[in-house]
Parts: C-alpha cells; sequence; structure tokens
C-alpha cells in the first residue's frame, strides 16, 4: 500500500469583510472535512486529516509564527488576537479548495475556540473590501463532489430564469430571452448543488407559472419569501434599440437612478400597460423601504449580492462592466429576503448576441454566477 506524500501548505494573511483572515490553500480534490480547532496560551491549532510536510514561517504581527508537522498546523498569535475559527472551502471555479481561519480578538465571541462543523455556513474567502480574484474562463473548473452534502455550505437560493411560456422577452436573431435565461439558470443551479446549495428554480422548462403577468411574477417573488431562503436571483438578457448597446449590469431593488429612465425595469415587469402598473406600485413601495429597518437590512445584502455577481460576470466573460445599479423590478421586491436581477449582456447586438448563443459561454456565466452566491452566502 502506498503512503500520499505529505502535503505541503500555502499561507496568505489577508483581510476579507473587514477582518483578516489566514487562507490555507489545499491540494486540488481534497474531500470536504470539519476543522478541528482550539487555543491556549497565545497559539492555536488545526487539526488536518492528512499529513502535512514540516514547515514554518511568519504572516506578519497577527501571526507572527506558524509551523506545519504531523497533521497540525500551529500559530502564535500576535496581541489582540485570542483565537481563531476554521472552516473549510470547497473549490471553486479556477480557486483550490483550502481553509479559511478567521482571527478572533480576545474578548470576541469564539475567541475561546470552538471547532467549526462543515455544515455551518462562514465567512467569505474573498469579499468587500478585498479585490475579487479574476476568473480564468479558459481552464475547466476542478472536480467537485456531486453529493450535495459535499461542502460547507447548507443554504438555500431561489434562481429565476425571467420570462417563459406566453412571454419569450426579448428576441433578436441570435436568441431568445426566456430560452438563455433558463440555460444559465440549470447550469448555476448544478454548480451550486454540486456544493451543498440547495436550490429551487422558479420554472424548469419554457414555462409561465401564470397567464396574468402579475400573478406570474408574485408567484416567484414569494417562493423567496417562504423557508429559510438565502438569496434570490433572477436571470434575464438585456435589449436595445442601439446595436452599439452592450455589457453586464446588475440590480438590487430601489428607485432607479435619474438618468437611466423606466424602460428596462417596464419591460421586464412585463411590458405595456400591465408591465407600467406593476412598475409604478413597485416604485411606490421603494419610496417606503428607507423607513423600514428590515428591509434596509435586506437591501444592505442585495447590495452586497449584486456587486459580487457583477464582479464576477464581467471577469468571466470580458463585457463591458455597466456596473450595478437599483430599480423598480417587481420581482425583486421582497422585503426579506437579499434579491437581485443580473442582466446577462445584450441579445440585440451583433457582438454579444452570437455570444449569448454559445453554450460555453453560457457556462463561463453560470460558473460566475456559481461563484459569487457561493461567496456571499459565506460572508453572511
Amino acid at each position: 500500500m502506498t503512503r500520499s506524500a505529505p502535503v505541503a501548505l500555502s499561507l496568505e494573511l489577508r483581510q476579507a469583510a473587514g477582518q483578516n483572515r489566514v487562507f490555507v490553500s489545499l491540494p486540488a480534490g481534497t474531500v470536504p472535512f470539519a476543522p478541528q480547532a482550539g487555543a491556549e496560551g497565545g497559539a492555536a491549532w488545526v487539526e488536518l486529516p492528512f499529513e502535512l510536510a514540516v514547515q514554518q514561517g511568519r504572516l506578519g504581527t497577527d501571526v507572527p509564527a506558524y509551523a506545519a508537522q504531523g497533521h497540525r498546523l500551529s500559530l502564535t498569535l500576535g496581541p489582540g488576537i485570542g483565537g481563531v475559527r476554521a472552516q473549510f472551502w470547497p473549490a471553486v471555479g479556477s480557486w483550490p479548495p483550502g481553509l479559511v481561519l478567521d482571527l478572533l480578538p480576545v474578548g470576541s465571541e469564539g475567541a475561546s475556540i470552538q471547532p467549526r462543523s462543515a455544515s455551518q455556513p462562514g465567512p467569505a474567502v474573498a469579499a468587500s473590501p478585498a479585490p475579487l480574484p479574476r476568473a480564468t474562463p479558459a481552464v475547466p473548473a476542478p472536480a467537485v463532489p456531486t453529493s450535495p452534502k459535499a461542502g460547507p455550505v447548507r443554504a438555500s437560493i431561489v434562481l429565476d430564469p425571467g420570462h417563459g411560456g406566453i412571454d419569450p422577452g426579448m428576441t433578436s436573431r441570435w436568441v431568445r430571452e426566456a430560452d438563455v435565461n433558463l440555460d444559465v439558470a440549470l447550469r448555476t443551479a448544478r454548480a451550486l448543488e454540486a456544493h451543498g446549495v440547495a436550490v429551487t428554480l422558479t420554472r424548469r422548462n419554457d414555462s409561465h407559472l401564470n397567464p396574468d403577468k402579475a400573478t406570474d411574477l408574485n408567484l416567484r417573488s414569494r417562493m423567496a419569501t417562504t423557508g429559510q431562503v438565502s438569496a434570490f436571483v433572477s436571470v434575464h438578457v438585456n435589449a436595445a434599440a442601439s446595436p452599439a448597446a452592450q455589457g453586464i449590469e446588475t440590480y438590487y431593488f430601489g428607485q432607479p437612478l435619474a438618468v437611466q429612465g423606466r424602460s428596462l425595469a417596464l419591460r421586464e415587469n412585463g411590458g405595456g400597460d400591465v408591465g407600467a402598473a406593476l412598475t409604478d406600485q413597485a416604485a411606490r413601495s421603494a419610496q417606503g423601504v428607507l423607513g423600514d429597518l428590515l428591509s434596509q437590512t435586506k437591501l444592505s445584502f442585495s447590495r452586497r449580492l449584486a456587486a459580487l455577481v457583477q464582479a464576477e460576470l464581467v471577469a468571466a466573460t470580458g463585457a463591458q462592466n455597466r456596473g450595478v445599479r437599483t430599480d423598480a423590478f417587481y420581482v425583486i421586491r421582497s422585503p426579506t429576503t437579499p434579491a437581485i436581477l443580473t442582466e446577462l449582456g445584450f441579445g440585440s447586438s451583433p457582438a454579444e448576441g452570437p455570444r449569448l448563443a454559445s453554450a460555453e459561454y453560457r457556462q463561463r456565466q453560470a460558473d460566475a454566477l456559481a461563484r459569487a452566491v457561493l461567496r456571499f452566502l459565506n460572508a453572511r
């Protein structure tokens, strides 16, 4: 029987989500595990289920020294650090699997060290203000376990492929929006489910939920307010009269910027008189959000999710970055769940239309959406 070679760790100290964290890269294919951690006398340790190569080094004032030997990674804690909290992070896209070690201030909750179960969501590997890693679209993502229990994230999200059935959305010589939305959502769902996220799709085929547009959008939105849903992501394709218009933009709920106009929200809300009525209703709801603490908290999370999705999509595709915006989309007006709507590109564009018709391009977008959602779930 051959014995596996000891694993050499790569450690990096970075600030993410306003907190110093140690990122420990592990070999591709590492089976998810629940790291055991402890602290005593100014030092912390993390136990790993495989043998480590002997190594030592330092990571700055917060971790003036570390050492790996046997199955244990030991860290000397700097002034003001009372312990660590460890979680396993699965491979996502081009990122390898690894551990995230939160450095806990003395006296903070958990500084006495409680091991984190692999089934509990933890902090993001990187979130604002840390820069997002650039996606590497040309490199296939590492193989990931197919079991829903493969990763540490245990959350439920709703993916909403916009339009469908009697409502095809935008159409052009290259794409039909309802088809692109569904294909990208299905691909995203598979990627998330492989990392242990429970995914509800508002539709799984070319169908509407109700022939009445207001009822259809209400049924979609209500899926985000039942049970323990962590996020609602509505997937769409943009269109414009000008063939020069292109790029990706992501929205969370609110009043539109003065320069935006209302044509996009009106179209995505159903168009015509129905779309106008639903947009007016959603806009009135947006006016009342500022006075509601629960809604403000939801919008804060929605803004964070929108920023992650926008950055990952642009990084993966190289598309023009049209930014994160607010608008009165009826389907994401839910006051209790972080909710966003992303426009994957302009199907009306001679440049982007053919790309959106490509299965390879849609897969890149789906992988980017999955990366963003996983990072969001672990940053809350």
